[in-house]
């Protein structure tokens, strides 16, 4: 064993052979930088880690935002032992390991087992279905962490049974923090005279955008490149930053603010009817880097909130492209991605279902909730029967045209109308049928 130890200690990895971003990784609460709406002083993900209870949760979050780090801090700080999985390198083989460790740890030791999945939107249904029945047992708890919205990504059953967290890019101010304290604390960066201007540190951080494992791997490469002056110093330029990130700043930065300006001008331009000026700022995302994902998401949501019943079939597309994006991927997904957008923005609109839900879930939040009216229950017992529930209820099916007039609605709200239905497209069918069978109800 003093041989082996002699051995790991004379392999040691030298300072210089260590990314600098894993140098600087901070290993406690106190050293994180950015989540605040977490992890300040008070919020409830803190004062979980802080008393070794943390559930089975998700952490989602662009690149660079924290998702390891704080899954390594709960390990440094939990009581549990802790396991750390790639979903790109890990199969069902090694998640069962796991499990069978964490069956030992409860039953014999008395003690938790925390399994950190990284990228695990990348883990087929077969794979994140070995999860399942551990995670609902406590056999182990679930850290997951995601690029993608698990919405999307996470089978549905084992979402119910985690916590979804959502981690925010970092912002000007956080990258500036770490970028001091990297600067002043790294073993091989703070005995260095570097040399970074207002301008530099700007541009560095642009580059970034907002992924602080860029920022640093950025300013790594360019403390490389960069020269020694006479004097010692290292002076880091706009063209050395430039080089270290292989591309110069295009005016479109995923997680700036640049990102949220053209997805809004995509968007408005759907709603607004314009299919060039939509395939235009489809074409500036796709040229920034943007996920094809994230604009296909985008779309679904539109089709419902700005096209509605005015063509149904809008929302039909735009859930099919996003499936066909996944499948296919880029540069071809570019085609489908410009065959959906141009489809919405020539689509008819209406906003009314959105009206609809609002108006609806503004009288759910400040009204009564009154008891569902007795002849809509349903009467599965001798004694529910014996109260009349559902003795009134009429059938629609036996009725001519499959319809007949009955109270749907509360007493308190018995005579609201949410649902307007537009004159465009589809919805004036739809409005003239409403109208015809609700004659008290015109819309």
């Amino acid at each position: 064993m003093e041989l082996f130890n002699q051995t790991l200690k004379d392999h040691r990895p030298s300072p210089s052979s260590i990314p600098l971003a894993e140098r600087v990784r901070p290993k406690t609460l106190n050293e994180f930088v950015g989540q605040s709406h977490l992890l300040r002083e008070g919020k409830s993900l803190r004062i979980l880690i802080e008393r070794d209870d943390v559930p089975s949760m998700i952490f989602w979050g662009p690149p660079g935002c924290g998702k390891t780090t704080l899954a390594r801090i709960i390990a440094h700080q939990t009581k549990a032992e802790f396991f750390q999985l790639s979903a790109v390198a890990s199969g069902v083989q090694d998640v069962r390991k796991v499990i069978d460790r964490a069956e030992i740890n409860r039953n014999r030791l008395n003690k938790r087992t925390i399994l950190f999945i990284d990228e695990i939107h990348r883990f087929n249904k077969a794979q994140q279905d070995a999860l399942l029945h551990s995670v609902e047992d406590g056999v182990i708890t679930l850290i997951g962490a995601t690029t993608e919205n698990p919405s999307f990504e996470v089978i549905s059953p084992l979402l119910s049974r985690c916590r979804v967290y959502v981690l925010e890019p970092l912002d000007v101010d956080e990258l500036n923090h770490i970028l001091d304290h990297t600067l002043t604390t790294d073993t091989l960066l703070k005995d260095q005279t570097i040399v970074l201007g207002k301008k530099e540190r700007e541009l560095l951080m642009l580059l970034a955008a907002g992924d602080a494992r860029q920022m640093l791997i950025g300013l790594e490469t360019a403390v490389r490149l960069v020269k020694s002056r006479k004097s010692g110093e290292k002076a880091i330029t706009t063209q050395i930053i430039e080089e270290a990130f292989q591309r110069k700043y295009a005016k479109y930065d995923k997680g700036a603010e640049e990102h949220y300006n053209i997805i809004s001008a995509f968007i408005k331009s759907m709603r607004g009817g314009d299919p060039d000026a939509a395939v235009y700022w489809l074409s500036r995302m796709l040229e920034g880097g943007e996920d094809p994902k994230f604009i296909a998401r985008r779309m679904i949501i539109l089709a419902s909130e700005d096209i509605g019943n005015a063509d149904p079939y809008a929302l039909t597309l735009a859930t099919s492209c996003f499936t066909a994006v996944d499948y296919v991927g880029m540069p071809e997904a570019q085609i489908i991605l410009s065959q959906t957008a141009t489809y919405l923005a020539s689509a008819p609109k209406s906003n009314a279902a959105v009206r609809a839900i609002g108006e609806a879930m503004n009288d759910v939040q400040k009204l009564p909730n009154e008891s569902v009216p007795l002849h809509l229950r349903n009467a599965p017992t001798k004694l529910m029967k014996q109260l009349k529930y559902g003795k009134e209820y009429k059938y629609s099916h036996d009725f001519d045209g499959h319809f007949v007039e009955q109270q749907y609605l509360p007493d308190n709200v018995k005579d609201k109308i949410y649902y307007h239905p537009s004159d465009e497209g589809m919805e004036k069918t739809i409005r003239e049928r409403l109208n015809k069978w609700w004659k008290n109800k015109e819309r």
